[in-house]
């Protein structure tokens, strides 16, 4: 817990990290996916899924795909994806009683939109415990893991990187959060929907790119805290 020393800024991911993977809320926008494409497109669901992990895989996301490869406009499908049921979701209070206590400033970086995001962040009751949301429309839709939307990110808010720490469940966007000098923390899932994912059970050790792993976020950071912040210290404003 010693990286954390200097950190005063904390940046997290969306789905599947600031909520468990096990509440399968990416299924639904995984589904309205393959619905948008096949309607888009107009080819079989069958079809419509394979082009739709294809472009994920080989782009960062499947909306960045569909935008090289189609000229989509991404405000269609990102409020036609992103239309989901979150009542599923669990209640967020002691995940928010963990985040008050986190000196400094607070974000969540995602490769969905701020509708999204304010969504979600609103259905676990946390979204008041974020300064902002940079979500792919801030990131000029450029998705994570490239250079460029932690770049703009960075340069957006100010946030030096060597005072961050980044949570993720993809290993594969900490990487560069890594090499700009961020603390690292991939909050691992059971749900597995991506090669770099399921390569995880091959790992003798992390890699150096990820510093710590972790399946309880709230844990987690109430570690982080009590090991760091004495009860009587005042987060920092």
């Amino acid at each position: 817990m010693e990286r954390f020393a200097r950190t005063d800024c904390w940046i997290f991911d969306l789905d599947n990290t600031l909520y468990p993977a096990e509440c399968n809320l990416f299924l639904q926008v995984d589904q309205r996916m393959g619905e948008f494409i096949a309607s888009y497109l107009d080819v079989p669901f069958i079809e419509a899924r394979r082009l739709q992990k294809d472009y994920y895989r080989k782009f960062g996301t499947t909306l960045s795909g569909l935008m090289q490869c189609h000229g989509l406009d991404p405000e269609k499908f990102l409020d036609y994806v992103h239309d989901i049921d979150v009542s599923m979701l669990p209640d967020g209070s002691v995940l928010g009683a963990a985040l008050d206590r986190l000196p400094g400033r607070r974000y969540i970086f995602t490769n969905g939109s701020r509708g999204h995001a304010e969504n979600v962040a609103g259905a676990l009751g946390i979204l008041d415990r974020f300064d902002d949301v940079f979500d792919i429309g801030a990131a000029g839709y450029v998705p994570k893991p490239d250079r460029d939307a932690y770049r703009r990110f960075l340069d957006a808010h100010g946030v030096k990187a060597e005072s961050a720490a980044m949570f993720e469940d993809m290993p594969q966007n900490l990487a560069m959060p890594h090499a700009f000098g961020m603390v690292t923390v991939l909050v691992k899932a059971r749900n597995f929907d991506h090669p770099a994912q399921r390569g995880m059970d091959d790992w003798e050790a992390p890699p150096d790119h990820v510093h710590h792993i972790t399946e309880d976020l709230t844990g987690f950071l109430s570690d982080v805290t009590e090991i760091h912040w004495p009860e009587d210290a005042e987060p920092a404003d």
